[in-house]
């Protein structure tokens, strides 16, 4: 994941060569691009990662095996309707968001061209996501290091050029995406048939069953809609900041892609306490998986806190990596000293909500995003009408929101950590009389007991 942060800064360095509308089309892509790769990688990945990670920690190897065809078609699905999307509504919500003329140009051109190969991009990140569910970090780890460190230099090339050919521009970063995601998903698919995930898949023989896309599916669907609502909010972030023009457009995109350089280390983490926490799960381990959970939680805390703290102390030199306009520059400066600050409660909520999947409870991390969003959206558009605090007001409330988020995902663990859920059976039949009854609800058979 370290790798996958260091491609990020590379791209942004290579689309700021190309200049500012080219930095400013990127800005009004990169939403809808990290909404597709969170969602394979951390939404519906995660969702494969803990149902398979929940079946074997439940010794369903016959259940295991299944899961591997459902992934395989789910994926599918979601690449089709991704790049759907990008030849139909995206071109139409980039101009909502304010761009225009030849930023809105890049955009659609980059756009166009990434998602016609989203089903590497899936297939890539759904791989992992069987792998790591097994309990394989190390495989997937390996191969897509491989491919950002190839990605670093094959991006540079087809963007600029080498010699007299002056490259792809916009479309060469997409290409060289969509190249080394093809490269890893081969070599992780050629892992899994020889035995990486501790048995053989199959894809013949198999009868899709809903009951086995529900496993996923119940995961996957809310914490999709958690990601689309990080997103939404970026785009809203996006389209008020595109009110001061394409340079705070531009400054924006240079600052923001740090907050998203630094999902890859949060996914890195929290990948492991997906897994961890779905085993402990599946074999009814209940206080291991607050344990691990809180572990992890801990170490983002600490680790994507003190690159924040770290970015904000010379938050000019940073965007000086990546442009020498002066108006970009403070712009990216005045979101790094609002927001980084509070990178520490990103990074712990980050990793709370991939424990939060494999604990099949997803309800604080939702809650926790629409507040976010609400609260920087909202707060953000009443810092400009209400207020007149300009384009530092708005910063300031994306500041909030993240603090907001972490707050609501931490804290209902720290009260009430994670334990069976339980039913008053006494309620749901309408009995009277006696003692009421209650069922501990794990995915166990547990006769009802006396309270």
């Amino acid at each position: 994941m370290m790798t996958q942060v260091l491609v990020a800064i590379a791209e942004t360095y290579f689309f700021g060569r190309l200049g500012t509308q080219a930095l400013a089309g990127f800005a009004l892509v990169y939403p809808f691009l990290m909404l597709m790769q969170m969602m394979a990688a951390g939404g519906m990945g995660g969702g494969v990662a803990a149902a398979l990670a929940r079946a074997l920690g439940g010794k369903r190897l016959e259940d295991a095996r299944a899961l591997v065809l459902h992934t395989f078609v789910l994926g599918l699905g979601f690449a089709l309707l991704f790049a759907l999307l990008a030849w139909t509504v995206a071109p139409i919500l980039f101009g909502a968001l304010g761009g225009h003329g030849a930023a809105l140009a890049n955009a659609e051109t980059y756009a166009h061209v990434l998602f016609s190969g989203s089903v590497a991009v899936w297939a890539h990140f759904f791989l992992a996501a069987l792998l790591r569910g097994s309990g394989d970090a190390v495989t997937p780890g390996r191969y897509m290091m491989l491919a950002s460190l190839a990605q670093i230099p094959l991006s540079g090339v087809l963007a600029l050029g080498v010699g007299r050919w002056h490259g792809l521009g916009m479309t060469g970063p997409a290409v060289s995406s969509i190249t080394v995601m093809t490269g890893s998903a081969l070599l992780q698919a050629r892992a899994l048939w020889r035995g990486k995930l501790g048995f053989r898949p199959t894809l013949t023989g198999v009868s899709l069953q809903g009951r086995l896309f529900w496993e996923i599916l119940k995961v996957g669907l809310i914490s999709c809609l958690s990601i689309l609502i990080t997103n939404l909010t970026a785009m809203a972030m996006t389209g008020l900041v595109g009110r001061f023009g394409v340079a705070a457009l531009a400054g924006y995109g240079i600052g923001v892609r740090l907050e998203f350089m630094l999902v890859p280390l949060a996914y890195g983490i929290g990948s492991a306490l997906t897994t961890l926490v779905g085993v402990a799960v599946g074999a009814h381990h209940w206080k291991r998986a607050v344990r691990v959970a809180w572990t992890g939680g801990l170490i983002a805390f600490g680790l994507i806190g003190s690159i924040g703290w770290i970015v904000a102390l010379v938050p000019e030199a940073w965007s000086r990596l990546f442009t020498s306009d002066p108006e970009v520059v403070a712009a990216t400066a005045a979101y790094i000293t609002h927001v980084a600050p509070f990178y520490c409660l990103f990074g712990l909520a980050m990793t709370l909500s991939a424990a939060c999947q494999g604990a099949g409870r997803m309800k604080a991390p939702f809650y926790a995003g629409i507040a976010r969003m609400i609260v920087a959206a909202a707060g953000g558009w009443f810092a400009i009408e209400r207020f007149g605090a300009g384009l530092n007001g708005v910063f300031g409330a994306a500041a909030a929101g993240i603090i907001l988020y972490g707050v609501l995902i931490a804290g209902p663990l720290l009260v009430k950590p994670w334990g069976p859920k339980r039913v008053t059976l006494a309620s749901a039949t309408g009995a009277s009389d006696g003692p009421p009854l209650i069922k501990t609800v794990d995915d166990r058979n547990v006769e009802p007991q006396p309270r």
